[in-house]
């Protein structure tokens, strides 16, 4: 028995790669199957088995290819209604694969169809769990992203989530080993480890939620306390891994239909289509195409991007660097970006060197900034999340995260300059460019951003409460 955690940090998911006797599983495949393929023709071993731990709002999954691809059916747990073939199994079912099983925990309240699936091996030992978004190492699924599918409230789903969690899991063996759908930085939960593996004995050590003592009550409320929104383009999501999708191989055709300069121009002023540069943000600064927004690929590129453009049917064309339009078009498919019209041939250079209009974002050095700014006149927006926020910024700055941009946006002056930053300058030049392409041209954006500002004179302070309106 073989057991590969494959794990992508973009995303901080991972899918899982099972072998037992010529025969394999995979749990949670990613969009892009080719990698599976690439192991079931190494190992020489046959996929029996897709398994589904739920329908994923955060990706959309590999499944229904990968089906198409093997002939393997796709396995979810009790409650799942699928518009494609599919087994809804029954909790307590189990499924061989060569010498293992995998068993049926039926774990409802991340969603009403979320299941755990247990590993018995050769011996007939319980030996793993992949635990999906029922069980994270340091924290436990959200209970709010299923509401309205289950007609049910937060409360009502972390109530059921403390049963599956405590009938379910919490009962098994503590050297039973813990898998897990996602890590830090997964919006599916509020309080992840940057572990991507444990133990049952571990977690109920560690982990808030499994504390031995704890009541129903105190279960919701600490699960529940402090979620922020879901991205919105969760639902979409979900939406697509219930009801099917255009293959991979059709959207990466489209993503890699290479326009010239001219054909690019022509193509953003007839289907409206976002211009998504992935370039670095320093890059971006120099120079780039009037309207495009910026959101770099070697940062969480696929997340924000679901964030921020939020409608997947938007329909976008890319600007990339040369040689990373695949790496591109495969991370936004990832998230369900399919509505893609190509990518700038060449990249920005040859629009540079065809005369085209480009626009810069002004951007000075932290330097500069400490000693252009005014305590108590110059206005600071920090697009940190809140809790980076609380620990350290500068005095008399603004609280605005990037991903609230289109709440705040509204509360600017577009006559009053500000300053505008976040802890590195990948954050502060994805608002940059929503801002300029939104007409707004009364900012300047700090090099470094708050990293490099520590560094200087400026006054920095704890948390202080401030007034929301920047006007």
């Amino acid at each position: 028995m073989q057991i590969e955690q494959i794990y992508t940090g973009c995303l901080a998911q991972g899918a899982y790669y099972i072998t037992s006797n010529g025969e394999a599983a995979i749990i949670d495949p990613l969009r892009e199957t080719q990698p599976y393929l690439d192991r079931l023709e190494r190992d020489g071993v046959q996929l029996k088995y897709i398994f589904e731990t739920h329908f994923h709002a955060d990706f959309v999954s590999g499944h229904i290819d990968l089906s198409r691809q093997t002939g393997a059916p796709i396995v979810y747990g009790p409650n799942a209604t699928c518009e494609f073939e599919c087994i809804s199994a029954n909790d307590g079912q189990e499924f061989s694969i060569g010498n293992i099983k995998i068993k049926v925990l039926h774990t409802p309240g991340h969603t009403m169809e979320s299941t755990t699936f247990l590993l018995i091996n050769e011996n007939g030992k319980n030996h793993a769990i992949f635990s999906g978004d029922t069980l994270f190492i340091g924290d436990v699924g959200r209970p709010d992203l299923a509401q309205k599918a289950a007609h049910m409230t937060q409360e009502q789903l972390a109530t059921t989530l403390f049963h599956s969690l405590r009938t379910k899991i919490m009962t098994l063996a503590d050297d039973v080993i813990v898998y897990p759908a996602h890590g830090a930085g997964s919006a599916c939960g509020k309080n992840m480890s940057k572990e991507t593996v444990s133990t049952i004995g571990d977690q109920k050590a560690t982990n808030y939620a499994l504390r031995a003592n704890m009541t129903e009550a105190e279960f919701v409320h600490e699960v529940t306390e402090g979620l922020l929104p879901p991205p919105a383009y969760f639902g979409m999501n979900v939406a697509m891994n219930k009801k099917g999708y255009e293959s991979f191989e059709n959207v990466l055709n489209l993503g890699m239909r290479a326009l010239s300069p001219s054909e690019f121009e022509v193509a953003a002023e007839e289907t409206g289509a976002l211009l998504l540069d992935t370039r670095k943000n320093g890059e971006f600064a120099k120079g780039f195409i009037p309207q495009s927004i910026n959101i770099g690929i070697d940062g969480d590129f696929a997340p924000w991007v679901g964030t921020l453009i939020a409608n997947v049917q938007q329909p976008i064309l890319i600007v990339c660097e040369p040689g990373q339009e695949e790496e591109t078009v495969t991370r936004l498919s990832r998230v369900g970006f399919d509505n893609l019209m190509g990518h700038l041939a060449g990249g920005f250079d040859t629009w540079a060197k065809a005369g085209k209009e480009m626009d810069t974002v002004h951007r000075i050095t932290a330097e500069q900034f400490a000693k252009e700014v005014k305590i108590g006149q110059s206005k600071v927006i920090d697009i940190r999340k809140e809790s980076e926020y609380s620990a350290e910024h500068v005095e008399e700055s603004y609280s605005k995260p990037l991903a609230a941009i289109n709440e705040w946006i509204k509360d600017i002056n577009p006559k009053a300059h500000f300053y505008l930053h976040c802890a590195g300058g990948y954050r502060s030049m994805i608002a940059a460019s929503i801002l300029e392409a939104r007409g707004f041209r009364n900012f300047t954006e700090i090099e470094g951003d708050f990293n490099a500002i520590a560094k200087t004179t400026a006054p920095k302070t704890d948390f202080v409460c401030q007034s929301k309106i920047l006007k």
